[in-house]
């Protein structure tokens, strides 16, 4: 068993089919590598992000240690090198080791991918290290893990597949006498028992990269990320007060045993993971317990202890997490349930974990990677989990200024299926199809009468006087974007009763002059205004300029009824604060202010779809948020097509989670606060 990263990397060799690969990027040979292509250095080139996903994959793949570090891209023209931050920053100047490595290299021109990681006394990758490293001007041990070499002595290389960009990298660091510079190596092992040791040592995981692919400066499925979550008891030590739209607690406070001196210690929170049901009986049991003084040697101080009630530590919650940091807090935690087949007294940290990922059922042992075919999907096929959609175009560029194409629409789509799936489900649909691109002309259409999409349901035409249409499979939303949907509009309503709105939405619409504080300001007084009438709110953000407020209702009103009240509130907060808002379409009534468009609430009208991309430059994502996190967001295309799955894998329908149960009507008391007669 591997005992840190130097003992995981000797376990790596060159495969034959590795070696061969190197062999035909050797400078002086006359074989060329396939898709390579003479080409000028690139000024910028963005790095390609891994998707995270749960199952290993069947296919042809290979695997890397994941980095728990920085990620860097160097450029190397003639001697000169700039190491380039994921964000585009210049860190230069903070890794002069580094760079003088690379120029070590003698290469006229090139570009590399790589991590910059600290290793702790164990040889594991420390990424409070790092920081400390480069807060205190210390780079001296910061290593660069090398894994792409995506351009080459004037050879575009990012059409040439993975595996023989990677060989090719190997001989280039062949000659590296520089301990800071290190190749990533690739293992042929069986993947789920690589996973296993990786996360045995402490590790973050695994990088899978399909075998046969390209470099995509974006995020995408032919490189996977495959993380080890940690898993054990802990004892709550106290809980939070609630904010927001939340009730009963905000997060419980965690506690262990210190292993050697046996003092309770505080172990970080834990706030995901709870349902109302959950809240509401484990508040219950919480009650009884607390006590004004803290039961850990630790407490947190400052903010961190603000609003804070104290327990006897008598509960056990078992608890999921990322990592623990090295004060012993909890990273990315989320709650499983209560323990209470072990007394508290025997919970202390877990030193060693095992895999918790779930894997695809083992039909056999996987070959490794140098005696698997080299076979890539047929780009235009998508797969989904009862067959394929093809596309056809797939090719065709979507986005001009991302250069994102019609595949890469429909491989997001899929990507995202269940998230979305459930926002779309029984709700009538609108899309707005590109058949030229978002520059060309924009189809807002209804009805699916003339699209040939797989799997899509239509209903009749008898409330609103035209068909109707659901997309309720992953085979019709790919198909839509086949038939060149980028958008998709949904109803207020549910197909089951279809007369009765189960929600209303507020969409603020800002003059474009306005600075994007002035929507952050406007999105916590219309929350205010909600809060007042004991309206519970969830937010997203359009994907535009933007913020959509989202109120659910119980199914008792009518569409007129539904859209009245908006509209009341709207005018109510346009007379409260007319330098504001206007509640008046048009953007002559808007100049310097924020419509709030109440619009959407009528029969028949849409609003785009929590996860869906718009026809914008860039295509951003409209996307689900917590109430808290308003004033944090940088604007309402804050994530698009290429990030999002960042932001799912960090907080999955955290924001929305309570939505489906939530129980609220609209009220005559509600109804005189804003306003109306009756």
């Amino acid at each position: 068993m591997p005992r840190n990263l130097d003992d995981y990397n000797r376990l790596g060799d060159f495969s034959a089919t590795s070696r061969a690969a190197a062999k035909r990027s050797r400078p002086g040979t006359s074989s060329p590598l396939t898709g390579a292509r003479k080409a000028r250095l690139p000024e910028l080139l963005k790095p390609e992000l891994a998707t995270l996903v749960e199952k290993i994959p069947d296919g042809p793949w290979s695997y890397e240690i994941k980095f728990d570090g920085y990620r860097i891209m160097a450029r190397i023209d003639h001697g000169e090198v700039k190491l380039i931050t994921r964000n585009g920053h210049d860190w230069t100047h903070k890794l002069p080791g580094q760079a003088a490595a690379l120029a070590a290299l003698g290469l006229e021109s090139a570009w590399l991918d790589g991590e910059m990681v600290v290793m702790d006394e164990q040889g594991v990758p420390d990424f409070q290290a790092l920081q400390n490293a480069f807060e205190e001007d210390r780079s001296d041990g910061i290593l660069y893990y090398l894994f792409d070499l995506p351009y080459l002595n004037g050879v575009d290389l990012r059409e040439v597949s993975v595996e023989e960009r990677r060989a090719a990298l190997a001989t280039v660091l062949k000659a590296n006498k520089d301990p800071l510079l290190r190749f990533s190596e690739s293992f042929g092992q069986e993947p789920r028992a690589l996973l296993d040791s990786a996360c045995q040592m402490r590790m973050e995981g695994l990088i899978g990269k399909r075998l046969g692919s390209p470099y995509l400066s974006r995020r995408s499925s032919d490189w996977i990320k495959l993380k080890c979550q940690q898993r054990q008891e802990f004892i709550i030590v106290g809980f939070t007060e609630p904010k927001g739209s939340r009730h009963a607690f905000g997060a419980l406070l965690l506690g262990l045993h210190d292993r050697d001196g046996g003092e309770l210690r505080y172990a970080g929170k834990v706030g995901t993971g709870f349902n109302e049901a959950t809240l509401r009986s484990l508040h219950e049991q919480l009650k009884p317990l607390q006590v004004k003084k803290p039961p850990v040697v630790n407490p947190p101080v400052g903010s961190q202890a603000r609003d804070v009630h104290w327990l006897k530590p008598r509960l056990l919650a078992e608890v999921a997490f990322a990592e623990m940091t090295r004060d012993g807090s909890v990273r990315h935690a989320v709650f499983h349930g209560l323990r209470k087949d072990k007394p508290a007294r025997a919970i202390t940290e877990e030193r060693a974990s095992t895999v918790k990922t779930s894997t695809e059922k083992k039909t056999g042992t996987a070959k490794p990677a140098a005696t698997q075919k080299k076979t890539a999907p047929a780009p235009s096929q998508i797969g989904l989990e009862d067959g394929k959609v093809r596309i056809t175009h797939p090719d065709r560029v979507i986005d001009p200024a991302s250069g994102t194409t019609k595949l890469q629409l429909a491989q997001y789509y899929a990507s995202v299926a269940e998230w979305i799936l459930p926002e779309l489900k029984d709700r009538p649909v609108a899309l707005v199809r590109a058949p030229d691109g978002i520059a060309g002309e924009l189809f807002f259409q209804k009805n699916a009468e003339h699209l040939a999409i797989p799997g899509i349901t239509m209903l009749d035409k008898q409330l609103t006087g035209q068909p109707m249409m659901l997309i309720d499979n992953a085979e019709a939303l790919v198909g839509a974007v086949q038939m060149s949907t980028v958008e998709l509009h949904t109803w207020n309503a549910t197909s089951d009763k279809l007369d009765k709105p189960d929600r209303f939405v507020l969409d603020l619409d800002p003059d474009p002059a306005l600075p994007w504080k002035r929507m952050v300001e406007a999105t916590q007084l219309t929350l205010s205004v909600l809060d007042e009438l004991g309206l519970k709110a969830f937010l997203k953000t359009s994907g535009g300029k933007g913020i959509h407020v989202v109120v659910p209702l119980t199914r008792k009103l009518g569409w007129d009824e539904v859209k009245d009240f908006s509209h009341a509130i709207v005018n109510h907060m346009a007379k409260l604060l007319p330098e504001r808002f206007s509640a008046v379409s048009g953007p002559k009534n808007r100049v310097g202010r924020i419509f709030i468009d109440y619009l959407r609430n009528g029969l028949g009208a849409t609003t785009i779809c929590a996860y869906a991309v718009r026809t914008r430059e860039g295509l951003p994502v409209s996307m689900p948020i917590w109430r808290e996190e308003v004033a944090e967001l940088k604007g309402a295309n804050q994530w698009n097509l290429h990030n999002v799955h960042e932001r799912l894998a960090e907080v999955g329908d955290g924001p929305w989670a309570q939505m489906p149960g939530t129980r609220q009507a609209i009220t005559a008391e509600m109804r005189r606060r804003v306003g109306m007669k009756k």
